[in-house]
């Protein structure tokens, strides 16, 4: 069913809650007798709900219910709106009297003030309507922009949730091709008596000694040396310790050339390692790096 505007007026204001006593009585009689009215208040009511769901509840504090009330004990009451009387049963003598012109004038006249009547209260309705949406929409932009620049003055309900920062790690460089090598020696004096096994890094150069089967020597120590024809002599890297690993940064003054290609050897020497710096007692241990790791190419 089609409605007037002043029909559509009344259900918006009755779903905004503007309306007086007297026209939410008339809509509500309204709404009982004609079910497709009764749904235009509905439809309003969600449309106006939507927004008024969007807004959070505030308590106003109590200073400002006391100045609601001052100002309306110090307002004026406003005057009652004054309508034009209705004719008296006394039309029937008056056109009696008067002539025909008269009497058509007359009744244009009455008709002509209901009709500013009817048009001025549908325009106070479409009023209230405007206003109470814009005072809505009003509402949301402020909390919008509250929730941009000043989250901290919203309740906590209200609060924006803060977004997950995603970090981002770069990759790792990979390692170059000679770095991810690694080479092992097996210190020994014949094939089936692994005394050592002698571990180099080829990132760091530094290399490690594990005891295998070789037995500490009372008052003795065991000495490492690398090998190589790049080299006037053998060179010391260090006592090997009486633990089962012994680990050292010798090799880190040597290319990888010599390191890769030299041979290593294991001498007995005195308590401390050799007094002159080079190999005093006998080699009993002897081996070369091979690569068990092989290199990505």
């Amino acid at each position: 069913m089609a409605y007037s505007e002043d029909h559509i007026a009344l259900a918006a204001e009755y779903a905004l809650g503007t309306l007086d006593a007297d026209e939410r009585t008339q809509v509500e009689a309204m709404m009982s007798v004609d079910k497709d009215f009764a749904a235009l208040v509905e439809a309003w009511g969600r449309k106006l709900g939507v927004l008024n769901e969007m807004v959070g509840l505030v308590e106003p504090r109590p200073e400002v219910w006391e100045k609601i009330r001052v100002a309306i004990g110090s307002s004026v009451a406003q005057e009652a709106l004054v309508l034009p009387e209705a004719p008296r049963p006394v039309v029937a003598a008056v056109v009696a009297n008067d002539n025909a012109d008269e009497a058509a004038a007359r009744a244009e006249a009455v008709a002509a003030s209901a009709n500013v009547i009817v048009f001025s209260r549908q325009a106070q309705r479409w009023r209230n309507v405007a206003t109470g949406m814009t005072a809505i929409a009003a509402v949301l932009v402020a909390m919008i922009a509250v929730q941009a620049y000043r989250p901290e003055l919203l309740p906590d309900g209200l609060r924006p949730k803060p977004l997950p920062q995603v970090a981002q790690i770069p990759a790792p460089a990979p390692l170059s091709a000679a770095a991810q090598a690694q080479y092992v020696a097996l210190l020994q004096t014949d094939a089936t008596s692994p005394a050592f096994i002698l571990t180099v890094d080829a990132v760091t150069k530094n290399f490690t000694v594990r005891k295998v089967g070789a037995s500490q020597q009372p008052g003795k120590d065991y000495e490492l040396w690398i090998v190589s024809d790049k080299l006037a002599r053998p060179r010391s890297l260090g006592v090997i310790g009486s633990n089962d690993f012994t680990t050292r940064a010798a090799l880190a003054a040597y290319d990888p050339d010599t390191v890769n290609q030299a041979t290593y050897a294991v001498t007995v020497e005195p308590e401390g390692g050799s007094p002159t710096g080079q190999a005093t007692g006998p080699i009993v241990y002897t081996g070369k790096l091979i690569e068990t790791v092989p290199s990505t190419r």
